[in-house]
């Protein structure tokens, strides 16, 4: 018998028979549903979205929602008709898509518009109410301007526009440009000696014909009869013409006699003419210089 154990030959291990395994198919379901549902919900948010752009459209051109009554507010410079014609306004436009903003734009161009409200009321209605500005004098700077009670020059002048306001000189189109921050505050300073002038009595402000700005000695007053300068200075202006006010109706008088009224001094008026010192009964005095 064969001695296998000094054998050289070596046995081959045999491999142990593998199992097959079943694998699970994939539940494609589980992925898909909420996939499916995410769709669905952006394809009827889409469907909404043209419906709801649909339907506005619809309503637009719905009867109910055409312009049919427009309430506009009373205007000293401007016309109704002026009015709707700048914002582009008429009857039978299309309420829902109306662009109040650029309407507002359009009306704010024009200088003697100061602020607009417009408003729309469904089914039919819209209101336009302006504020418009008001002039308190002219400017001239080679063109003549119109100036509000804010400082503002805002128009100019055309034929047919009332030019019954004081004057004002002194300023330049250049001062605009190259200081105007200066000249605002120069021009709104113009606007409180009017303010004051017109507080203190009306006979005032219609005596004057001229107001001059200087940047070194401030403003100058001339009078519709004569000319006759009476400069004011900067600042105070309450107190200057409330001095002047109570000896107005003298000095007045003897306005042929006067070349000039200083009224640029904490307790007094400084008047030039070829008389003595007059006394002042409102509280002050008035020094008379020889001409």
């Amino acid at each position: 018998m064969r001695d296998f154990s000094s054998s050289k030959y070596q046995r081959k291990k045999v491999a142990v028979n593998r199992v097959k395994v079943q694998r699970t198919p994939i539940n494609w379901g589980k992925y898909l549903r909420p996939l499916i549902k995410v769709a669905s919900g952006l394809a009827g948010l889409a469907l909404a979205c043209v419906v709801a752009v649909i339907g506005c459209r619809t309503l637009g051109k719905i009867a109910l929602f055409r312009v049919k009554n427009i309430d506009v507010s009373t205007a000293k410079h401007l016309t109704r008709e002026e009015i709707l014609s700048i914002a582009g306004v008429e009857p039978g436009r299309d309420l829902l898509h109306m662009n109040l903003k650029r309407m507002g734009e359009q009306l704010t161009q024009n200088p003697w518009v100061e602020t607009v409200r417009i408003h729309r009321y469904f089914p039919d209605g819209l209101s336009i109410s302006i504020t418009e500005r008001e002039p308190v004098a002219v400017v001239n700077m080679g063109f003549i301007y119109y100036l509000d009670k804010k400082g503002i020059v805002f128009k100019v002048l055309n034929q047919g526009d009332q030019l019954n306001y004081p004057v004002v000189t002194g300023f330049t189109e250049e001062d605009m440009t190259s200081d105007p921050n200066g000249a605002r505050k120069a021009l709104q300073a113009t606007c409180e000696l009017l303010d004051v002038l017109r507080q203190k009595g009306a006979f005032l402000l219609a005596d004057v014909s001229e107001i001059h700005y200087d940047k070194g000695f401030g403003f100058t007053l001339f009078t519709a009869s004569g000319a006759l300068p009476v400069k004011v200075g900067s600042g105070d202006f309450g107190a200057k013409v409330d001095r002047f006010s109570r000896i107005y109706r003298d000095l007045m008088a003897q306005r042929p006699t006067l070349h000039y009224i200083d009224l640029d001094y904490n307790d007094k008026i400084i008047v030039k003419k070829a008389q003595n010192t007059i006394p002042d009964n409102g509280g002050g005095h008035v020094s008379n210089k020889k001409g």
